[in-house]
């Protein structure tokens, strides 16, 4: 699992709830980090929030708006700020429906404004975005699984609007600058701390004064809720194990309906619920629920500590021993609050006390979390500092940022290139600024979700899969330099001559047959081309698949959640076991074309009953015919055996499909009794 260690951490909105706590975690628990806080102090911003690092000489608090633009290249540039944890929002959907394009101004626009002074001063390491499981709109009252990272976003509300537009921006920023960006989703978050428009501490409040409390609609509606300190352990878990260009969904998997917190905190106080609630008028819109899917961060090390129950006693005994934390909030507890979103929170003196102790900043590449198991190397000792240096193109995509974690593995030195394909002036400026010993190339555009998108977007297809990598390798020719060029093997399908189960698999010699999808072609045609350039080392890859089951782009992670699967042998390529050969073969200086699959094939069905067997024991799924599925898709898939013999001549310890699945990725992931 790789590690990160910040230095300087610019948080934003950290007078707030969820960012205060989250500060006053590091600030308490890192004194070698210095811990500089922005926030305007709007009406839910309170500077008493932060009284425990108040004293401490490394946090130092800084009054101002997101929104300008001065003022944070200003911070940035003389505090050395190498990482952001960006929570500064709007985020009240009742405020959203009165007043949205605050909303707009603050979530969108001073997002926008943070990420062009990360773009600007080109120093910043990690940008944490702190979005909103609420982004992902309303869940299926039915749904067992919750929506995992990769789900599509459809927000309901202005607010969540504004969160997803704030996303697309961080999304933007990362894909088009190669900025270091993590953004995470959660679910509601309850404690100490909180401002009483939120339901938890209304209510709370509202207890105290004998008041009764106000539910919107029928009170079906479903939330879940996580302790406050919990939540900041999950951020402290992202900052310094998250991986670059990820989401991460924040949850807990214990729903409950309104109605029941609301009756759970009337028995706290002693009252009767029935009469202590009051139905009033929904909202515009109010999702019914959200569930999320929290595995992925569970994988990281995380998970929830406090119980419901714990958390919400402690959360009333605090709001007990501090009723005037907020001053007058009387406008908050309405049914339906209209805060004034203006400047000018609660504001108290604090020394803006800080200290310049640095500590050495490093990305350690002991491990990752994604937990790609690399297995020890049969191929060649490396040195604990190789004397190689690798330029990667394909930061943001899957197997680009796994080769710059094995990189750090195996004490290479790398570094990402910041040129688009297309532009050989930049590609050029690469070049001469990193001094490269090779060049691996895991860029191009596969569509998202999937690769029905290139079938209305063939131009921009073109420009990166087959004129950005043309572009790519003639600049390395001309500077003497391999490339190594991660193809696709989707470029055949059964036939005549290779049929269905017969073991007769696609050579590397063999013309491609498959033209059923546009992402294809342009595969097939500049693979083509490529033969003209001797310093290409073109590596097929098909449907790959990793140990990191939560990650949506792999094949297992994918067939798993579908509804019906086709089932069809196929070649493919386990990448804990072929990445790490990729770097040998850039070793050995290899080129031409090679099947980069593991010997043999592996049917759907297969891949599924090892996942019931090592995984999930009531997992259930059914087939449907290619037919059936040509009716739900826009362009046909590939299915194909691809003749892995030249691959496993050059490295025979190369395992079989099968072996692989069940050696690099189902044992390493077991549930199940052995």
């Amino acid at each position: 699992m790789s590690t990160y260690t910040p230095k300087n951490i610019l948080i934003t909105g950290a007078a707030g709830f969820i960012a205060s706590h989250v500060a006053n975690r590091l600030v308490r628990s890192y004194p070698e980090y210095k811990i500089v806080v922005l926030d305007k102090l709007d009406y839910c911003s309170n500077l008493k929030n932060l009284s425990p690092s108040r004293s401490s000489p490394n946090f130092k608090f800084v009054k101002g708006d997101i929104g300008s633009a001065d003022l944070v290249n200003y911070l940035l540039i003389t505090e050395n700020i190498d990482t952001i944890m960006h929570f500064a929002a709007q985020t009240h959907v009742d405020n959203s429906f009165g007043n949205s394009f605050e909303f707009t101004k603050n979530n969108i626009y001073g997002t926008h404004v943070l990420l062009e002074a990360c773009k600007v001063t080109g120093q910043i390491r990690r940008f944490i975005h702190v979005s909103t499981d609420e982004v992902y709109g309303e869940t299926e009252e039915d749904a067992v699984v919750g929506n995992h990272e990769a789900s599509q976003l459809l927000p309901t509300n202005p607010y969540s609007a504004t969160k997803a537009g704030a996303e697309m921006l961080v999304m933007a920023y990362g894909r088009s600058y190669g900025l270091p960006v993590i953004t995470t989703r959660g679910n509601n978050v309850y404690g100490p701390n909180q401002f009483p428009e939120k339901l938890i501490p209304k209510f709370i409040l509202l207890a105290m004064q004998g008041k009764s409390l106000p539910i919107h609609g029928d009170g079906s509606n479903v939330r879940s809720y996580l302790y406050c300190e919990d939540v900041a352990e999950a951020f402290e878990v992202i900052l310094h194990r998250g991986d670059v260009g990820h989401v991460y969904n924040i949850g807990t998997k214990k729903e409950r309906r309104v109605i029941d917190v609301a009756k759970d905190i009337s028995k706290l106080f002693d009252k009767d619920p029935d009469a202590s609630i009051q139905f009033v008028e929904n909202r515009p819109f109010n999702d019914q629920r959200y569930f999320l899917d929290d595995q992925k961060l569970k994988s990281l090390g995380w998970s929830e500590r406090t119980t419901w129950e714990e958390g919400l006693k402690k959360t009333m005994q605090w709001y007990i021993n501090n009723p005037n934390w907020w001053g007058d909030v009387s406008g908050a507890l309405l049914p339906h609050p209209r805060m004034l979103m203006m400047p000018g929170g609660i504001e108290r003196t604090m020394d803006g006390a800080e200290k310049d102790d640095s500590v050495a900043s490093e990305i350690s590449g002991k491990s990752n979390h994604t937990g790609m198991v690399v297995p020890a190397s049969k191929i060649s000792n490396s040195p604990s500092k190789s004397p190689n240096k690798f330029l990667i193109y394909g930061r943001t995509g899957w197997i680009g940022g796994l080769l710059g974690k094995l990189c750090e593995k195996q004490g290479i030195s790398y570094e990402y290139g910041r040129g688009r394909l297309e532009d050989r002036s930049l590609l050029l400026a690469d070049i001469h600024a990193v001094k490269p010993t090779h060049v691996f190339n895991a860029a191009g555009v596969t569509g998202r979700p999937n690769v029905d998108w290139c079938e209305s977007h063939k131009t921009e297809t073109i420009r990166t899969n087959v004129a950005g990598t043309l572009n790519l390798a003639d600049v390395c020719k001309e500077h003497g330099l391999l490339m190594m060029n991660f193809a696709t093997g989707c470029i055949f399908e059964y036939d005549a001559a290779h049929p269905e189960g017969s073991g007769i698999g696609f050579k590397e010699e063999d013309t491609p047959n498959f033209t059923g999808s546009f992402y294809s072609k342009t595969k097939a045609m500049v693979e083509e081309l490529l033969k003209e350039y001797p310093n290409v080392c073109t590596l097929r890859v098909r449907m790959p698949i990793s140990s990191d089951l939560n990650n949506p782009r792999n094949f297992i992670t994918k067939i798993s959640r579908y509804n019906k699967v086709v089932n069809i042998p196929n070649s493919m390529t386990i990448l804990d076991e072929l990445l790490p050969i990729s770097i040998e073969m850039a070793k050995r200086n290899l080129t031409g074309i090679w099947n980069f699959t593991n010997p043999g094939v592996v049917s759907h069905n297969e891949i599924l009953e090892m996942y019931k067997k090592y995984i999930n024991p009531e997992f259930k799924w059914s087939n449907f015919t290619l037919e059936e599925q040509a009716k739900v898709i826009v362009a046909p898939r590939s299915n194909n055996e691809m003749d892995a013999s030249k691959l496993k001549k050059e490295f025979p310890e190369l395992l079989s499909i099968k072996e692989s699945l069940i050696k690099n990725v189902f044992e390493p992931n077991r549930k199940t009794a052995a």
